[in-house]
């Protein structure tokens, strides 16, 4: 199970960016949130994959 998160979280990641994009024109505040939980959670995703060697 602990090999699916880093998959999961990327794709998180990716579901929260682009619904920030797709939310910017109407609603900045929530798209600028949606980004910075976005970024969050791809980063995490690619820290758990251990690509540093941690």
């Amino acid at each position: 199970m602990s090999a699916v998160w880093p998959i999961l979280l990327l794709g998180l990641g990716g579901v929260l960016i682009g619904g920030a994009l797709s939310t910017w024109r109407s609603h900045r505040l929530i798209a600028a949130g949606l980004a910075a939980c976005g970024v969050l959670a791809a980063a995490a995703g690619v820290l758990r994959l251990d690509v540093f060697g941690a």
